[in-house]
């Protein structure tokens, strides 16, 4: 399967009815002990895009994910997939395009989208995220933000699809909650969380595609 073939083939399987929560749940990390984090927020979830940028490298097909700076709050120092909040009149595919060329620098332009996984509510946060998946020509020049990103994985397909790699190890979250992180691993970097959540759907997607590049 040539990248090509690869992108217009998940472009029609996201025509179709998604995993959703039931792939969700599969990376759903769980307590250990006491210490339980206590969310009770009195606003409506904020909306938010992520995408997913695939692209081709010397015939392997990658996607980046960014490792946020350490900073108080939920998602310090956490490694995620470039996306934010959406601006007033926003739509969640506009606000995944502007904030990947905001953080890493890929012109949205060139950006062609394939489709949206389901919508995933990121509990610590308040967003109620939209994941688009997009593909581009061209391995990017990433040029990554500095107040933004504190540094660019290059992900494999195999990385969240191979055979071996979901895995799961207790993680400390937000400095003091113990939990029992399913997870993926790039670059020497748990990838867990909602993000992980969000990719364990793509994954699902992924390996229901015949003739799939690892």
């Amino acid at each position: 399967m040539t990248f090509q073939e690869l992108c217009l083939s998940i472009k029609e399987r996201l025509t179709m009815p998604l995993p959703g929560q039931e792939a969700h749940n599969i990376f759903r990390a769980k307590p250990i002990g006491d210490v339980r984090p206590r969310i009770n927020h009195k606003t409506p979830p904020r909306p938010g895009g992520v995408l997913v940028l695939l692209y081709e490298d010397d015939g392997i097909v990658k996607f980046p994910l960014i490792k946020r700076p350490d900073y108080p709050g939920a998602h310090g120092g956490q490694v995620s997939l470039p996306g934010g909040k959406a601006e007033p009149g926003e739509d969640a595919v506009e606000t995944a395009l502007r904030e990947c060329e905001e953080e890493i620098g890929v012109n949205r332009t060139e950006i062609t989208v394939l489709g949206k996984l389901s919508n995933f509510f990121v509990l610590p946060s308040n967003y109620l995220v939209t994941p688009v998946i997009g593909c581009i020509d061209y391995k990017p020049l990433f040029r990554p933000d500095p107040y933004e990103v504190d540094r660019i994985l290059e992900s494999t397909l195999m990385n969240v699809t191979g055979d071996d790699a979901v895995k799961e190890k207790e993680i400390l979250a937000a400095g003091k909650y113990r939990m029992m992180a399913p997870h993926f691993e790039v670059d020497n970097e748990v990838v867990w969380g909602a993000t992980a959540m969000m990719l364990n759907e793509f994954r699902v997607v992924l390996n229901q595609l015949p003739g799939l590049p690892k």
